[in-house]
């Protein structure tokens, strides 16, 4: 292993699922080069507890300071959800002092896919994964947002918010005795051959990973189940609501005359077809002149990106 070589740095994505990192040099010009990649689970501790989050922001960095063969970055940038959360910064910044980084922040994981898109400058950002969030920036760098309030508050439109939803209107649906088969592929996930069971499972503290029952409800409604259908269409209808909702407030309260350009990431919008489809077709209508970016955005990108500007 080797010292600081050139300008190395960092970038780390935390989402709530799994975690990627990245070390390039910048080397000189607009020329990079990737030295290591690698992935680890969520440091997200509201969502695996703070033991398991140090473990596996602490995997990460070994695995991808092993590959880029160096013990030391010159700067290092993490996006992560729970950056807003009192002691997080801090113990994140703790960690990269351990992997010898000389200069770090640590942002929220919107911040990162921001600059993924427009590199500091202005546009919309809609956030549709696990969780989900909706933020604007203005030219000035002042910024706007919509949603993204929890996924017990808020968060419509993610995968957390389809799998949640997705049993509240099968459990409807079974009142009115109206077809789907949402219930039973819940049941078999979760391994509940009862409904009483089932409900208990849904209702536990602490709660199940509705986020992980998404896949599911796509391929039923992709089947043709009419309830499934229906949350998909509830949640391309919200995530479209809110990117209005930003633009309307950029508009409104930093004067912009001319269109804002949009851009997204996560897997509800490029894994869920019937979402995407409707979602773009809501955005066509609301705001036909808006730029809208067709690929989903890297937020490891923004983050490297942000490192770079770290080192300067």
């Amino acid at each position: 292993m080797s010292g600081i070589q050139g300008n190395v740095v960092l970038g780390i994505d935390g989402g709530g699922t799994r975690t990627r990192a990245s070390i390039v040099d910048l080397g000189p010009g607009e020329g990079r080069r990737v030295l290591g990649r690698a992935e680890s689970g969520s440091i997200k501790r509201l969502r695996v507890g703070a033991a398991a989050a140090e473990e596996n922001l602490r995997a990460l960095l070994k695995e991808v300071y092993a590959q880029a063969a160096v013990k030391s970055v010159r700067a290092a940038s993490c996006g992560v959800a729970s950056a807003c959360m009192p002691g997080i910064p801090e113990w994140i910044g703790a960690v990269f002092k351990d992997f010898q980084v000389e200069r770090s922040e640590v942002v929220g994981d919107e911040v990162i896919a921001l600059d993924a898109a427009f590199q500091g400058g202005p546009g919309i950002l809609q956030i549709a994964g696990t969780g989900s969030n909706t933020v604007g920036r203005a030219p000035d760098g002042s910024r706007e947002s919509a949603g993204g309030w929890s996924s017990r508050l808020g968060d419509e439109g993610s995968g957390y918010w389809i799998g949640l939803h997705a049993i509240r209107r099968a459990l409807h649906a079974y009142d009115r005795e109206e077809p789907t088969k949402i219930l039973e592929r819940v049941g078999a996930i979760w391994g509940t051959p009862s409904l009483d069971e089932l409900v208990n499972v849904g209702d536990g503290t602490p709660g199940p990973d509705f986020a992980a029952l998404a896949p599911a409800i796509n391929e039923l409604a992709e089947a043709g189940d009419a309830v499934a259908l229906g949350v998909l269409q509830q949640a391309a209808a919200d995530l479209a609501q809110f990117v209005l909702l930003v633009r309307a407030k950029l508009k409104r309260k930093h004067g912009i005359a001319g269109e804002v350009p949009f851009a997204w990431t996560g897997g509800v919008i490029e894994k869920m077809r019937l979402v995407r489809e409707a979602f773009f077709a809501a955005l066509a209508a609301g705001a036909p002149g808006m730029p809208v970016g067709r690929e989903g955005v890297v937020p490891l990108e923004g983050a490297l990106w942000r490192a770079g500007r770290l080192a300067e």
